[in-house]
């Protein structure tokens, strides 16, 4: 069976860079922070009391009132950056498609935590008894994000959500990816959204140390690959891509990003939150998009990286990239974008994925920021695209996302011709 080729015909973002993927962008290129102190509660307790929070966003601009109420954030920002996306594809209203053959694959990585905090808490105060939301468990479930997009546009492809953590939108797109060019969908909209700026998130990543605590400076506090990093900056909001089927795409005179080309898996099988410290699973997920593309190394002109500006990470993303691309890993750009957005956790994969899109559209790589002091671990040969983005061809290019747990997931695209 010859496998179908895969591009991108629409984006949707809603980041805390701006909520739109031409804000995104613009933000992403001119080195700017979304971080800041944490609006959603009462941080003053906390270890760390910034965040990379969305911001002026109104779900009623896109939701009824009524139904508002019976979502999390985590469903209100996949509907926001669908309608994005839809409307950027062309397939708004568009009354020639299949529906049947258009699907919705999202990954959240924690889905409704706020619904599940709210609910609990309000038991806990109470005498005993359960006096619960009907709505309680459909608003956090983390499949349901990938409902509400369905039923708002009538598309009854193939739906579901994948979880692996801070990969689970990475893994979203790959899903997507294998299930067009195996013909069993003409398009899906894939991604990812996460809302965990509450006291649950900003509590529970605090206990694991994950998180910096750089409280007298939160636009500088994510500094991925600087020797002072002390842990990521928690953010929220979404992304969607919208894949088609090329031969599908070309018949209706779709707009074309790029070409999605490859997606590679591996596990880390080495603790519940630390990397393999050589990069293994790094290592292996980067060889097996690269196989799957059937791309060489010196086929890759950027890697957005997880770079999540953790003390262990970062070495170890790093060690793995050196092993796969030796000497092509100087000519390469490298950059984290989590610099600027904070770690979106299951939505990370998705508007890094858009990034690396952009980059690929534009000839035009966004800048890692906060970096101050080089890290004597780190080889200083490499270029991390510090502080400024750089102008270069990005023939294709490769996104990296890990998760608690030890999943890897890697993608490519690629210039579309």
């Amino acid at each position: 069976m010859e496998l179908k080729r895969v591009v991108v015909t629409g984006l949707g973002s809603l980041t805390p860079l701006g909520n739109s993927t031409a804000a995104y962008w613009q933000n992403l290129l001119n080195g700017v922070s979304g971080s800041a102190p944490i609006t959603k509660f009462d941080a003053s307790k906390f270890k760390t009391q910034f965040a990379c929070e969305v911001k002026d966003f109104d779900p009623t601009e896109f939701i009824d009132k009524k139904e508002v109420r019976r979502m999390d954030a985590f469903s209100h920002y996949a509907i926001a950056v669908s309608e994005e996306a839809v409307i950027d594809a062309g397939l708004k209203d568009n009354t020639e498609l299949d529906v049947d053959r258009i699907g919705v694959i999202w990954g959240s990585g924690i889905g409704g935590l706020r619904t599940f905090q709210d609910e609990v808490t309000a038991f806990a105060k109470g005498d005993g008894t359960p006096r619960f939301n009907p709505f309680f468990i459909p608003k956090m479930i983390a499949d349901i994000a990938c409902g509400h997009i369905s039923m708002r546009y009538g598309y009854r492809g193939p739906n579901y959500t994948t979880v692996s953590a801070c990969a689970s939108s990475t893994n979203a797109l790959i899903d997507a990816f294998n299930l067009i060019r195996l013909d069993k969908a003409d398009i899906i909209l894939t991604g990812g959204s996460e809302a965990a700026v509450n006291e649950a998130g900003v509590g529970g990543f605090n206990a694991c140390m994950a998180l910096s605590v750089r409280n007298d400076s939160p636009q500088t506090a994510s500094r991925p690959f600087d020797k002072d990093r002390d842990g990521f900056v928690l953010g929220e909001g979404a992304g969607c891509v919208v894949v088609e089927e090329l031969e599908h795409a070309l018949k209706r005179g779709a707009k074309i990003y790029c070409e999605l080309v490859g997606g590679g898996l591996s596990a880390d099988a080495h603790h519940i939150t630390a990397p393999h410290p050589e990069g293994l699973g790094a290592m292996n997920v980067m060889k097996n998009a690269l196989r799957d593309a059937q791309l060489k190394p010196t086929d890759i002109d950027y890697i957005n990286v997880h770079g999540t500006s953790t003390p262990l990470g970062d070495i170890a993303e790093t060690k793995a990239i050196q092993k796969v691309f030796g000497d092509h890993a100087y000519i390469l750009n490298i950059s984290s974008t989590k610099s600027m957005t904070g770690h979106l956790l299951g939505a990370a994969g998705v508007i890094e994925g858009i990034a690396t899109i952009l980059a690929i559209q534009n000839d035009i790589v966004p800048p890692t920021i906060n970096h101050f002091t080089d890290d004597p671990e780190l080889d200083s040969k490499l270029n991390f695209t510090f502080n400024a983005s750089q102008k270069r061809t990005v023939r294709a290019a490769l996104s990296n996302t890990f998760g608690f747990g030890g999943h890897n997931a890697s993608i490519i695209f690629k210039k579309y011709n």
